[in-house]
């Protein structure tokens, strides 16, 4: 066993970006493949990473999608998942998502292009005939394969989970989309690496994060970022599109 938590950012863009594709991080801990966020074209955005960052990143070989939250930009991909897990794979795919987030899934994101099936024409389809589901508690840690994963609600507009995830030794964190916080900085900051998103309107302004003592910026890494932001100059390294990290 190879006791090394492997992360690769697939996409590294904020929902308006025309040079990156949007946020979503891919993770594997001795063999258990998981993508934290989901949006389209998810198959290429994998395979491109996977020719970057020399992984095995690869639809056939995922067991989960964690889902911060339910914008386009983060959560798009999963219709596209989830057929070709049910067509092509003859399998389910797990979702894991916090309640507020697991609740609205279907009924709100899926269920208009999912639900109906073309043989018969009158049959529907429901939400477990495609996925598995975990649902996640922001009291207690979830545990799937070799992680487990804690989730805090952020400062967003729709219901947004940060995640800490541990995998052996080693803690991963990760802000999704939100408002500076520093006690949402705290919480992360207690992870060896946490990836914190930087953008403008109801997400945290680069300042903020700039401002912060260097201890917490040398374990800080940036995503969510514009296509003007000038990350040559950032006072915390952005992640780059394909790069492999490693933990352990």
């Amino acid at each position: 066993m190879n006791n090394t938590l492997k992360i690769v950012p697939i996409g590294v863009g904020d929902a308006f970006s025309e040079k990156y594709y949007s946020s979503g991080l891919w993770l594997n801990y001795n063999g258990c493949f998981m993508l934290i966020d989901c949006a389209h074209p998810i198959r290429k955005s994998m395979r491109e990473a996977a020719v970057s960052s020399g992984c095995d990143i690869r639809i056939e070989a995922l067991d989960a999608i964690v889902l911060t939250h339910l914008h386009a930009d983060h959560a798009s991909g999963v219709e596209g998942v989830g057929f070709f897990s049910h067509y092509v794979q003859n399998r389910k795919l797990t979702l894991l998502a916090h309640g507020e987030v697991m609740s609205d899934i279907w009924p709100w994101h899926l269920e208009g292009t999912m639900a109906p099936a073309c043989d018969p024409p009158e049959t529907r389809r429901q939400f477990e005939d495609f996925f598995d589901t975990v649902t996640m508690d922001s009291d207690q840690p979830t545990t799937f394969g070799p992680y487990q994963i804690e989730c805090r609600r952020t400062m967003h507009h729709v219901p947004t989970f940060a995640l800490r995830i541990r995998a052996g030794t080693r803690m991963f964190g990760y802000s999704s989309d939100t408002s500076y916080d520093e006690s949402l900085v705290k919480w992360l900051a207690e992870a060896d690496l946490f990836v914190h998103e930087t953008n403008g309107g109801s997400h945290t302004p680069y300042e903020k994060l700039a401002s912060l003592p260097g201890s917490l910026k040398n374990k800080m890494r940036l995503i969510h970022y514009s296509d003007d932001f000038d990350g040559a100059s950032s006072q915390i390294r952005p992640l780059l599109q394909g790069e492999l990290i490693t933990l352990g």
